[in-house]
């Protein structure tokens, strides 16, 4: 087995990662893509649990603009959670991984309700867990519920997959002028307003010292790299 710097991880990302070509949905091919990419990092030896959003299904956001109450608009948006990670375990499973879904809302006819010794037992075993249903709660992020899992199954790192490649002081899409950061503390992160993850989630994990790595997950080998201890994206610590 090569040299790795994480043993346990936890993967965060966006709905959007499981999409279509128009953004939406669930593309099985996209699966199978972040399925290939999560097996890259298994079969190092690493321990992977993952938190995936539901950006591609439904965003609160958008009921809470037409009028929609908060809490309604936010539990919707838990139960799409739930669609991804059922897509994207079939897609593990169909590679030869063994892959549980914990959700935080109870839905025993599909995936196991959360409780964290049996998630760490999971990744002990070899197994693949998708953690679905957000934390339960409205008024939180994914990225919430990616940090707070991680800590409650004591990953070493919590990886925020992005469509970028590391962290910049503005979107460098439209600056090209962009400033790209290597490592940030917890505390500039969140004094520059910075909206690649929100501020619960880096004040979560600021306050339990997990670091945060925030990386193009699409970027061939990022991941693999980050765990072999690579330099990858921007680190996120405190300083």
């Amino acid at each position: 087995m090569p040299d790795i710097r994480f043993k346990r991880v936890l993967l965060k990302m966006g709905g959007e990662a499981l999409a279509g070509p128009n953004g939406f949905g669930i593309d099985p091919n996209r699966a199978k893509k972040v399925a290939e990419i999560i097996k890259g990092v298994y079969d190092l030896g690493v321990q992977v649990a993952v938190v995936i959003g539901a950006g591609n299904i439904w965003r609160g956001s958008v009921g809470v603009e037409q009028g929609m109450e908060q809490a309604t608009a936010d539990h919707m948006g838990m139960i799409g959670t739930v669609m991804n990670a059922l897509a994207l375990q079939d897609a593990l499973e169909r590679l030869g991984i063994v892959t549980r879904v914990q959700t935080a809302i109870e839905m025993r006819t599909v995936a196991e309700p959360y409780i964290r010794l049996r998630a760490i037992r999971h990744l002990e075993k070899g197994r693949v867990v998708i953690f679905g249903g957000g934390t339960g709660n409205p008024y939180f992020t994914t990225d919430t519920a990616g940090a707070l899992r991680a800590m409650e199954v004591g990953a070493e790192v919590l990886i925020k997959a992005t469509k970028v490649d590391a962290v910049y002081d503005s979107d460098p899409e439209i600056n090209p002028n962009a400033e790209r950061f290597r490592k940030l503390s917890y505390i500039d992160f969140l004094n520059m307003r910075l909206r690649v993850m929100d501020s619960t989630a880096i004040s979560l994990c600021m306050e339990n010292d997990l670091p945060i790595v925030v990386l193009n997950l699409w970027q061939d080998g990022s991941v693999k790299k980050l765990v072999r201890g690579e330099s990858v994206g921007t680190e996120i610590v405190n300083v």
